[in-house]
């Protein structure tokens, strides 16, 4: 299952403000702290750096973002990926392009096909993606999942990508906001910047620590249950990993004639949006675009199928927050997430 245009659980990251500087450790003072905010794919970014001098990397951190789109928003016209969809077989892609391509695959195929970027077809029919809503019924929701399954798209060794059939539409938007951040990371590391935040739409990337505070980056994750205002679920502590969330509980349509409510959660293998009893998951990964797409796909995965997957996958860590049988708020975590919570 795939989630397209989706909601991120909002993480709210916390760090010190002003200039006070811890006594212990290692001397904070030696540390300044530079924050880039703004806008960018749709939604806000907030990025802090400690490094020894006050840095400005506006220019660089909007080239980042402008490059990313210009390869992968289906959002923009000109982007690569929407010419594509087009019907453009001549696009040679760039290297981003080919990353989130060959990480979505790997990903595809780990889950089963419940994470697959071409699931744009049916985002667009149902009223969440850029394209025309259109009204369904089984038989037009069965004529959109001809055009769905990753494996019937590839990327040939000059970069071009080949379609079964050309109504093929391709969405990496629950990934590439991952990748983008992951972007920004390579950025500061090629710059030597040893600590950082950075945070995109509630998808965190954090490296070394929070060393005016000597301890490690501290983010909170939101209570699902609480549509209107915040509320945080939980704290940890993240240090040279990733967290990416998902969530269906704020991203949703109502029908004007029916009130019927569809989620933006969509089923790639039944072309249905899909109601489930999972609130929320975030996940913890090396990188933050294997952490998106995951989470993606966990929130489409049966609880049990999710569990399982984790359990047998030592390299991601996962929290859901889930209702059980009788209409009770649940929760799991796999062990190694339960040792990042603060207490």
């Amino acid at each position: 299952m795939m989630v397209f245009s989706k909601f991120r659980i909002k993480v709210l990251y916390l760090f010190l403000l002003g200039a006070l500087m811890s006594s212990c450790g290692l001397d904070s003072s030696t540390y300044v702290k530079s924050t880039h905010f703004g806008g960018a794919l749709g939604t806000s970014y907030s990025i802090t750096l400690l490094y020894p001098e006050e840095l400005n990397l506006e220019t660089e951190i909007d080239s980042v973002f402008r490059v990313v789109n210009h390869s992968m928003s289906t959002y923009l016209p000109d982007s690569d990926i929407s010419k594509i969809n087009l019907g453009d077989s001549m696009i040679v892609v760039d290297k981003m392009f080919r990353d989130v391509f060959e990480l979505s695959k790997e990903v595809y195929s780990n889950t089963n096909g419940y994470f697959d970027p071409t699931v744009g077809a049916l985002v667009n029919a149902w009223g969440f993606g850029p394209g025309k809503q259109l009204v369904l019924d089984s038989t037009k929701v069965d004529s959109i999942l001809q055009f769905v399954g990753f494996h019937k798209v590839r990327l040939t060794e000059e970069g071009t990508v080949i379609k079964n059939d050309p109504r093929i539409y391709i969405d990496f938007n629950a990934i590439a906001k991952g990748y983008a951040i992951d972007r920004l990371a390579e950025l500061l590391d090629q710059k030597d910047i040893e600590n950082y935040l950075i945070e995109v739409g509630g998808e965190i990337v954090a490296k070394g620590e929070n060393k005016l505070k000597q301890k490690s980056w501290i983010v909170g994750i939101d209570d699902p249950q609480i549509e209107e205002g915040r509320r945080l679920k939980l704290t940890l502590q993240l240090r040279n990993n990733a967290m990416a969330s998902s969530g269906n509980y704020r991203k949703f349509r109502i029908d004007s004639t029916t009130g019927k409510k569809f989620v933006h959660t969509i089923n790639p293998i039944t072309g249905y949006t899909k109601n489930s009893n999972v609130l929320a998951v975030s996940v913890i990964a090396k990188n933050c675009a294997k952490a998106d797409a995951y989470a993606t796909a966990f929130m489409a995965m049966e609880l049990s199928e999710s569990i399982k997957y984790l359990n047998s996958h030592e390299e991601l860590d996962a929290y859901i927050i889930y209702i059980d049988e009788i209409g009770e708020v649940k929760e799991f975590m796999t062990s190694e997430f339960k040792k990042l919570l603060v207490y």
